[in-house]
């Protein structure tokens, strides 16, 4: 592997260049695998054995390379024996059907992790789709996409301005957490609409808490007892979809 092409691999641990080329780094066989047949590919590279055994792959390019030169390239501590360079996908939101389907709304969510594990569990809860302000990490910043364990090859992140989409589509109810509303056990909750999760520092911001017609609480056990005084956004966000998911199967 050329020196250029780890170079351009490296280059892509920064949103300039990732905005600039338009793609984004998979690392590993499992996440490389689930992308393959979902974006496009531009790059390939990896042990020849494993190339081999994973064949045959679609890619504009595909690069045989040692350990060595496999961990130069890597953003990870322990090199992988396979990483893939993929176009980012475009979506059209104007084209979205969202009246009868649950979507997920994402509003400053700042921690590449956290933001990888939501678009694990909206992947595991049938969630197609996540709207995200301007201001949440991006999805394809490397941890970001190895959070997600492969989740990001099914689920369609979307970046817009979320006070308009909401407006826009005013008949869908929209719900979010807050410590002052209806305990999520005992509300009725609906198979549509969408679900606002709020930054890890500042919660729902006041312009789309104006939004929110419908605000949740996830109560502690026991209640009114001294506890922790909020929850990952990430565990909110499982307790929250879960609880939606469920009343649908009752």
């Amino acid at each position: 592997m050329s020196k250029n092409k780890i170079k351009y691999i490296q280059s892509l641990k920064g949103k300039k260049y990732r905005n600039e080329y338009g793609t984004f780094v998979a690392e590993g066989k499992k996440l490389v695998s689930d992308l393959i047949g979902n974006c496009r590919c531009q790059l390939l590279v990896g042990l020849p054995d494993v190339l081999q055994e994973m064949g045959p792959l679609s890619a504009e390019e595909i690069i045989e390379a040692t350990t060595d030169e496999l961990k130069k390239a890597s953003n990870l501590k322990t090199a992988p024996q396979i990483i893939g360079v993929f176009y980012q996908p475009r979506y059209d939101i104007e084209k979205i059907k969202l009246s009868g389907n649950l979507n997920l709304v994402l509003d400053g969510i700042q921690d590449p992790g956290n933001m990888g594990t939501i678009v694990r569990l909206a992947d595991w809860f049938g969630i197609e789709h996540i709207f995200c302000s301007e201001d949440t990490v991006d999805i394809y910043n490397p941890k970001t996409v190895q959070a997600t364990m492969g989740a990001i090859a099914r689920v369609k992140v979307h970046y817009t301005n979320l006070t308009d989409l909401l407006r826009n589509n005013h008949l869908l109810p929209v719900f979010g957490t807050f410590l002052k509303g209806e305990n999520i056990y005992k509300t009725e909750l609906p198979n549509k609409g969408f679900i606002v999760m709020g930054s890890e520092g500042r919660g729902i911001s006041s312009d789309i808490e104006k939004l929110v017609t419908n605000k949740l609480f996830i109560s502690n056990y026991p209640q009114d007892t001294k506890t922790s005084e909020s929850l990952n956004v990430a565990v909110a966000t499982a307790i929250v979809c879960s609880e939606f998911r469920r009343r649908i199967q009752e």
